[in-house]
């Protein structure tokens, strides 16, 4: 409780502590339960509530924080506890991003709208010339800013999922969550499913072609994540997996571009089982 609201308080200034912080709720259900999670995840909503107050005088953030980031959380790690499948909880933590997704629209079909005018309060008062490139970019982007955002909160979720899972693993399964991270993967259904919907984002027009890209959006995260440990995997089978896996993860995070490919690997994967032929069991 105290790692978890502190770190919360924290990550107002420091964002990526976020994770640290869903990840010891995670901890908790996935080795006591459902039960003892919820306990943990209101006791550290209370606590979050009274620091925030006590200094910044605010504590609606403690209720948004746990909203966002605890609730999904505690779902997906009781999803995990119970059908022991990382598959599963992951994705079942991207189908929490498409329904916020569709819910959000549903209730406001103007969701582009409230984008456009929150990233234009955001440029200077006397914008010079150049500006006006940035607002054109604004305009693109206020469309597809919805899956964005639910992108990056379904990636912090799965950050904080996996590194409870970590947590566990190395407290009472050593090398238990390599082996499930190694061995992601997803059904060849759901993946025409995925490709259903890139193709009615790309065929349609208006309102629908707008929430069918926002939802391709989402299910990139799935693919990305899944593409990862497909990639991982096939490194670590090679005599250079010493080195090559360490630069595969360093690659991800300095040219965010590579995230594409890597989430083709994944969708392919549901058909071709990259991994048929490899072992999970590899030293890297």
């Amino acid at each position: 409780m105290i790692v978890a609201s502190s770190l919360a308080l924290l990550s107002l200034i420091m964002p990526p502590v976020s994770v640290v912080s869903s990840a010891s709720v995670a901890l908790v259900t996935l080795r006591l339960g459902a039960f003892e999670g919820l306990y943990v995840l209101l006791c550290s909503s209370g606590a979050a509530a009274a620091l925030g107050l006590l200094l910044l005088g605010n504590y609606q953030f403690a209720l948004a924080y746990a909203a966002v980031l605890w609730l999904p959380v505690w779902l997906i790690s009781i999803v995990l506890r119970e059908g022991r499948h990382l598959s599963l909880a992951v994705e079942i933590a991207v189908l929490l991003g498409v329904v916020s997704v569709i819910g959000y629209y549903l209730y406001n079909p103007e969701v582009a709208v409230v984008w456009k005018t929150l990233l234009t309060q955001m440029l200077p008062a006397d914008s010079p010339a150049a500006v006006e490139d940035v607002k054109h970019t604004i305009d693109v982007m206020s469309h597809y800013m919805t899956g964005v955002v639910a992108a990056g909160t379904v990636f912090s979720l799965l950050f904080g999922l996996f590194l409870g899972r970590w947590w566990q693993a190395n407290l009472y399964n050593p090398g238990g969550f390599r082996q499930e991270y190694l061995s992601l993967g997803t059904q060849p259904r759901l993946a025409i499913g995925s490709i259903a919907v890139i193709a009615a984002a790309s065929l349609s027009s208006g309102i629908l072609a707008e929430v069918s890209w926002n939802v391709a959006i989402l299910l990139f995260v799935l693919y990305t994540v899944i593409g990862t440990a497909v990639l991982h995997t096939l490194f670590a089978a090679t005599k250079l997996a010493r080195y090559t896996v360490p630069m595969f993860y360093i690659t991800l995070f300095l040219i965010p571009h590579a995230l594409l490919p890597v989430a083709l690997v994944g969708l392919a994967d549901a058909w071709l089982n990259l991994r048929k032929n490899k072992s999970n069991q590899s030293n890297a």
